[in-house]
């Protein structure tokens, strides 16, 4: 297979421009940042407003294992399936954190022969939406420690200010920090406990994901809790005075950015909360805008069906009243045999007992996004070095569940290898048997909202709550914030709270020992088991893999 620098100087991309054009966009439309990058001022979209929404896709995968599932592939892949087979098609995907990409993942742009272009500006700082976030998060931080040296107007309590600070970088190090060290109150702050989390894990992650225009992003800051004064109110960012400055750091962030495909189809990359810890969606406006410019528009949920798939049916479906038409969920053989015990480094144990047993995860999903009441397709993403019969065991075993089963070789052969994906997505659409329905109603308490996620959504027997988190909740109840949905922030590495148990694990309990509320965003989060808001490095990073070239060229980033 060919590097991802061969790959580029083979692809055949366009100007910016054109792919503009082909959705009805001018040149001077747009906000070029390059040849090959632009943003799409709000006022521009909104001329579309009127269009008819085209069918929505929402690729999601089984649980992640380090076999890989390929599903931003496979996205991108049926993205230029859908196009191959004549279709109208607009994609709408995250945009990659600097962290993850220098840690664990590398590049998070697709790979092989489907991939968004300029993938290399796109893992890196692209057009700088994410130091918006950043900059703006750590003003209003600056702001609140500010007001505790000012003679604390609000009276807030520093043992309890909820809101810490934000980098896009993995750094376990500063995970629970102290500030306001050095020369007393006025040369070094008030001290307290403090700490830092991923840019994407922060609420303003949220909002500019879920914001539908620049009036809503205004409100959604001005929610925000926080910290609690020492009789314990609220403290939003309204009453702290900045949220003019924040929309003005914000202002350029809220535009959707239009990139392009290997094979020149457009695509919205907007928007990047993580689906461990925030809701793990694109934004709201790059979904909406590709359905409105677009016969058929695909997104791709975070992580699997559990996290960002299960998130974007009860968040963002509940906030904007858009629904999925089919859902597609990416598996790999080696992943389900993952999930069956086997182990990459043993290649005795990669056998059809350990595919079958294994298949309980994806078994798991299926039902889930049934549940829901929408039609799945099963996307079996091929690698050279799969077996056939392992290959039509899946598809047998999914034929029995009455589940369309598909190969995909997008990685290979981008979009000639998923047309056959495509033209099943379109099939299933075509019969129309989409009858979507949420998970629980918006009038439950808070802990049926978690018990239903956990029971239903996971296959947990039940719940437990830690002390503070069991209050945390009645206090939200009581302050009427019963009505939000549920973002639960757990391991992504398996459908319990524990990373190790794979499969489809019976016999286990959620636990919840913390809950916040993320007021803006419009939802409460339960952080459940040893989850954390800022990840740490792997003992051999991906960044110690990357190098520049003499001539310029980028190594190692995938």
């Amino acid at each position: 297979m060919k590097d991802d620098i061969q790959i580029e100087e083979e692809a055949n991309v366009k100007n910016i421009t054109e792919i503009a054009a082909s959705i009805g966009l001018k040149a001077e439309d747009i906000d070029q940042y390059g040849k090959y990058i632009a943003k799409v001022p709000l006022d521009v979209l909104s001329r579309f407003d009127g269009n008819k929404n085209g069918k929505l896709i929402m690729v999601t995968a089984v649980t992640p294992t380090p076999a890989g599932e390929g599903k931003t592939v496979t996205t991108i892949g049926l993205i230029q399936g859908l196009s191959r087979i004549g279709k109208k098609v607009v994609g709408a995907l995250r945009e990659p954190s600097v962290g993850p990409t220098f840690g664990v993942k590398g590049g998070a742009t697709g790979g092989g022969y489907s991939q968004v272009y300029p993938m290399w500006d796109i893992d890196l700082h692209f057009t700088g939406d994410i130091h918006a976030v950043s900059s703006a998060h750590n003003l209003l931080s600056a702001i609140l420690e500010n007001n505790l040296v000012r003679d604390n107007p609000l009276n807030i309590d520093p043992s309890r200010i909820v809101l810490k600070k934000a980098m896009d970088m993995n750094c376990r190090e500063l995970r629970n920090i102290i500030v306001g060290l050095g020369g007393g109150k006025t040369a070094g702050g008030v001290t307290h406990e403090s700490g830092f989390l991923i840019t994407s894990a922060s609420e303003i992650s949220a909002i500019l994901a879920l914001s539908t225009g620049y009036e809503d992003l205004r409100k959604r800051i001005e929610r925000m809790v926080v910290a609690y004064t020492y009789t314990g109110e609220m403290v939003t960012v309204k009453e702290l005075g900045c949220v003019g400055a924040m929309m003005v750091l914000l202002k350029d962030a809220l535009k959707p950015n239009l990139v392009q495909t290997l094979e020149g189809q457009p695509v919205f990359v907007h928007g990047f909360p993580f689906a461990n810890i925030a809701h793990g969606n694109n934004s709201v406006l790059a979904t909406k805008y590709a359905m409105k410019l677009g016969d058929y528009a695909v997104t791709e949920a975070g992580f699997a069906a559990d996290l960002g798939g299960e998130k974007f049916l009860d968040i963002v479906c509940r906030q904007t009243g858009m629904s999925p038409d089919c859902v597609v969920i990416v598996a790999s053989v080696r992943a389900l045999m993952t999930h069956g015990g086997a182990k990459l480094d043993e290649p005795e144990t990669l056998t059809k007992e350990a595919l079958m047993k294994g298949v309980s995860n994806l078994d798991k999903h299926i039902g889930n996004v049934k549940s829901y009441g929408l039609p799945v397709v099963v996307s079996i993403n091929h690698f050279s070095f799969d077996d056939p019969e392992h290959m039509q065991m899946l598809r047998d075993h999914c034929r029995e569940l009455g589940a369309e089963c598909v190969q995909s070789d997008a990685f290979m052969d981008g979009g000639k290898g998923a047309e056959e994906l495509a033209r099943k997505v379109v099939e299933v659409i075509e019969r129309g048997e989409k009858e979507f329905k949420l998970l629980y109603e918006d009038s439950a308490s808070l802990k049926e909202k978690i018990e239903a996620i956990a029971t239903k959504i996971y296959g947990a027997d039940g719940v437990t709550y830690s002390g503070p988190a069991q209050k945390t909740l009645r206090d939200l109840e009581e302050k009427g914030f019963k009505e939000l949905p549920i973002c639960i922030a757990k391991t992504q590495y398996s459908l319990s709270d524990v990373a190790d148990l794979k499969g489809a694990p019976k016999g286990w309990k959620l636990s919840v020992r913390e809950v916040t509320v993320s007021a803006g965003a419009g939802f409460v989060v339960p952080i459940c088991g040893s989850m954390m808001l800022m990840p740490g490095l792997s003992k051999t990073p991906a960044a110690v893999r990357m190098d520049l070239t003499a001539d310029g060229k980028i190594r190692g980033l995938k």
